[in-house]
């Protein structure tokens, strides 16, 4: 019995360090951030071989071999109306010199997605004129509605936006819905999908749970494209604030949204279609690109470039996009997210603008959805604030609106939040917007948010307990795998 026990103890011993080398291997020749592969490192080692399931269901970003083939054919077929979008008369840059050029050429040169001049942009600030808006102009297509939301809920005014649907349908407009498989899942069970269904309106659920496909990578945009002229992108999901999570005790979701008018919308429609054709299989089709609309009308307004992230194909673009900006403050920057987990190129960064006499001031939700995130970010606040972040805490809600304004003249605002989950692991869209009044209607917004704020104070907060700072820096340590 004892020779039993110890052969089976033998080769559960053998077992676990074969995994453990092997999984070692595997982190370090990705080479992921230092951070992030040391965490990963740790798991595997610490927790035996609960921790090797945990990164090989967590740990690479793993998409399948078949939606990377559907993706390369989709990227393949857009790339050529790109190429037409960066050579119309709307694509250009900002003048030389000024603050966001070196953003601007970085962008168009990771990305290929062009600057385009000539856009009306309008700031909706709270969920009553977003959903009115939605709801506006679906009433007004004739040709197709195209909307993309990382969750849809059953309720309140995303019933509105469903029952206008239902009116576009039946008047002969294309409706396409593209939602997040795992952030979505409560409406996929609801009857509302298979009303939406049963009318002709088409819905296809992006990233659904498969063993070939890292479970957490999730499809994070918030898009409106009505009839490729009119566009949405923030980071309003397709719920009324007044029901979602109140069971959670953090008030109602706070968010903003930008309606776009003008050559910037075909992008928009550019990144909605290539994800759906990703995801249904279907062939990639142009959208109308703006000077082929009939009677359209030129706005003389913003310089906008729309920035979609993700996993693939640039896994680390924003990043690196959201470090220039944040380098490249001179004056002012300030930033609102409802979740604040940066690794340690951002928080250096941050840390350089603040004592090169950068005013950064951090825009934060007093209260979180997310335990891990509350205590995570929290651990940050002592080094932020001794090198000169103003840190103020929103006291009106979850504020999930997420936006980064430099010097007041250029704008980073859409669905990415200051966190590695983000960064690596989400399919997102930005605007980058440079000058404008739309950039001034943000840094008004900002200052709302901030009259309704309290800054941290410093010597208070340093005054907490030791065992808070103890957890805080817990949860720091589980940073790059939140």
């Amino acid at each position: 019995m004892l020779n039993n026990l110890h052969v089976l103890s033998t080769i559960i011993l053998t077992g676990h360090w074969l995994i453990v080398v092997g999984l070692s291997v595997r982190v370090i020749t990705r080479r992921l951030p230092i951070g992030v592969s040391l965490a990963w490192l740790t798991v595997v080692f610490s927790v035996p071989f609960a921790g090797a399931a945990a990164y090989l269901v967590f740990g690479g970003k793993r998409l399948g071999a078949e939606w990377i083939a559907r993706h390369n054919v989709v990227q393949f077929s857009a790339e050529s109306a790109l190429t037409d979008v960066r050579e119309s008369r709307f694509s250009t840059l900002p003048p030389s010199g000024i603050i966001g050029e070196t953003l601007c050429r970085q962008t168009v040169a990771i990305m290929g997605m062009p600057a385009l001049t000539d856009n009306r942009m309008t700031l909706l600030q709270d969920y009553e004129s977003i959903f009115d808006a939605w709801v506006e102009s679906i009433d007004q297509a004739q040709k197709c509605c195209r909307l993309a939301f990382y969750i849809w809920n059953e309720g309140g005014r995303a019933d509105d936006v469903v029952q206008a649907l239902l009116r576009a349908r039946n008047r002969g407009v294309k409706c396409q819905i593209l939602i997040d498989a795992v952030g979505s899942k409560e409406f996929v069970k609801g009857k509302k999908l298979k009303h939406l269904r049963t009318a002709g309106i088409e819905v296809a659920e992006a990233l659904p749970p498969s063993i070939r496909r890292r479970a957490d990578l999730r499809y994070h945009r918030k898009m409106v494209v009505i009839d490729d002229r009119v566009g949405f992108a923030g980071s309003q999901n397709m719920v009324d604030p007044r029901f979602f999570k109140q069971e959670y005790g953090v008030g109602r979701w706070v968010d903003a949204v930008a309606k776009i008018e003008g050559p910037a919308v075909s992008l928009l429609a550019n990144v909605f279609e290539q994800d759906w054709c990703i995801e249904t299989g279907k062939k990639f089709e142009t959208p109308t690109p703006w000077q082929q609309h009939a009677e359209n009308e030129i706005f003389k307004g913003a310089l906008v470039q729309v920035v979609p992230s993700g996993p693939a194909p640039h896994s680390d673009a924003i990043r690196q996009l959201l470090l220039t900006a944040i380098y490249s403050a001179r004056k002012t920057l300030t930033l609102t997210s409802p979740y604040f987990v940066p690794d340690e190129a951002v928080l250096t960064a941050l840390f350089s603008a603040a004592l090169s006499g950068v005013k950064v001031t951090l825009i934060v939700p007093a209260k979180n959805d997310s335990l891990l995130v509350r205590y995570a970010s929290a651990a940050h606040f002592d080094d932020l604030m001794n090198a000169g972040v103003q840190i103020a805490m929103f006291q009106s809600g979850l504020l999930h609106t997420k936006s980064l304004v430099v010097d007041e003249s250029v704008c980073l605002f859409g669905s990415v939040n200051l966190d590695m989950r983000s960064f690596w692991l989400n399919f997102e869209s930005s605007l980058f917007v440079y000058g404008s009044e739309f950039t001034a209607s943000v840094v008004e917004l900002q200052q709302s948010y901030l009259a309704q704020s309290v800054f941290v104070d410093f010597d208070e907060w340093r005054g907490r307990s030791s065992s808070r700072r103890f957890v805080e820096n817990a949860f720091r340590l589980m940073g790059p795998l939140l």
